[in-house]
């Protein structure tokens, strides 16, 4: 089925809502367990159905990221009847292929399927012209990655790394009982809202491991835009062999963005793909290194003496103290808790089997300061951070329609906030 055939994008010429929940069975309350958290379909502080489907009603403010080939611009909006701040994702469906019209499709229909507080979901879609117009809650904070770039360089702390990954944890935890693997867990999908809302994004890259009505133990697909993803993904699912992979594929992920959140880094990120592919394959292990030189003596390095994760990474440019213009200085070794080490050592078994499941991990002693957060707190770990808020005065010049509103790559804007690729 053609995209083009769906009833949402049946005129170009007016304001047309999406309504594509009537072509998929939403089966999310018969997969949910009595303890996983639902967001609210209506009532909620994110709720978006009340919000009107007409770009006139809404004033775009600054760009927060592009993605899906560049095809999609992400920007801050202001719905004009209610001051009301949102997220606004619009792509030019004209400039799509039928593989990327099919692609978006997919990404809509499972944003309408999962309800969950820690994933980022839209239930406002609506056409005008050819441009298609998907709302979400906006995520003041913007990602993880974001924050590392700029407010944290050297890494966060382990509160707020405990805070991050629970929600995420939350997240993965919703999507494995739904029967999927989401395969795209890096910190530039984590987001986090003004109150501190972890949400995990990057439906794009979820995939279903239900076949025929039946839930299958391994699956073979590889991501689109795997490249962007190789430093997260797991041995497995690049192996690619017959054994496939599962729902650990994820878990650890989350493995290697608690070494990025650690150490501000992207683990491999000085690394050629090829030889990041066989360090992996071949077992490299990634782990967090804060002791002096004279204690690595039972660290497991890379057998090719070449910088093979986000460990090694620090390791080299911290003792040493090296710097280039093409890999700033490390930041200097610090003292992790052993609920941490042992947290990514689970993460991180080359066996997925040996890895727990997250709902086991939700249960980790290293998430127990989670429950001692209040709002207040939770801005003492952000700072010196800030949520984004709407620019002070808006040119005259901004269009507040979607067939005007090309936003400029040289726009001074926050770059990359939200990651969509």
């Amino acid at each position: 089925m053609s995209f083009l055939d769906c009833s949402c994008i049946t005129s170009h010429s007016q304001v047309q809502p999406v309504n594509i929940e009537d072509q998929y069975e939403d089966v999310s309350q018969q997969c949910l367990s009595s303890d996983v958290p639902v967001c609210s379909v209506s009532g909620s502080k994110d709720d978006l159905s009340l919000l009107s489907a007409d770009p006139v009603h809404y004033q775009l403010l600054s760009e927060l990221g592009r993605g899906f080939n560049n095809l999609s611009c992400v920007s801050m909006a202001r719905h004009k009847p209610t001051g009301r701040l949102v997220a606004v994702k619009t792509t030019n469906l004209d400039e799509c292929t039928e593989e990327e019209l099919l692609h978006l499709l997919n990404e809509l229909l499972l944003s309408r399927l999962f309800r969950h507080a820690n994933l980022l979901t839209s239930r406002l879609v609506f056409s005008s012209s050819s441009q298609l117009w998907v709302l979400s809650p906006l995520m003041d904070y913007g990602s993880a990655e974001s924050l590392l770039r700029s407010y944290f360089p050297d890494g966060m702390s382990e509160s707020l790394i405990a805070y991050l990954l629970y929600g995420v944890l939350r997240a993965l935890e919703y999507l494995h009982d739904m029967g999927y693997v989401h395969r795209g867990v890096k910190a530039s999908h984590i987001l986090l809202s003004a109150e501190g809302r972890v949400c995990l994004s990057g439906l794009h890259s979820v995939y279903s491991m239900m076949r025929e009505g039946k839930r299958v133990k391994a699956v073979f697909d590889m991501p689109q835009h795997s490249p962007a993803l190789l430093p997260w993904l797991s041995p497995e699912l690049l192996r690619q062999d017959l054994h496939g992979y599962g729902v650990k594929s994820d878990i650890y992920s989350l493995g290697m963005v608690a070494c990025e959140l650690v150490s501000g880094r992207v683990p491999y990120q000085n690394m050629p793909p090829t030889l990041m592919l066989l360090q992996k394959l071949r077992g490299s292990h990634c782990c967090l290194l804060d002791v002096p030189l004279g204690e690595l003596g039972g660290l497991k390095l890379s057998r090719s003496g070449v910088d093979s994760g986000i460990g090694e990474s620090v390791a080299t440019g911290s003792l040493t103290r090296a710097t280039t213009a093409e890999r700033p200085q490390s930041p200097g070794p610090k003292n992790h808790s052993a609920t941490l080490h042992n947290l990514v050592q689970l993460c991180l078994q080359q066996r997925p089997e040996h890895r727990p499941s997250a709902s086991i991990l939700l249960g980790h002693a290293f998430f127990k300061q989670v429950k001692r957060h209040t709002r207040d707190s939770f801005l003492g770990l952000m700072y010196p951070a800030l949520p984004l808020s709407s620019p002070p005065e808006t040119p005259p010049s901004c269009p507040t329609t979607p067939s005007s509103h090309t936003p400029s790559p040289t726009e001074e804007t926050p770059d990359g906030l939200w990651d969509f690729s």
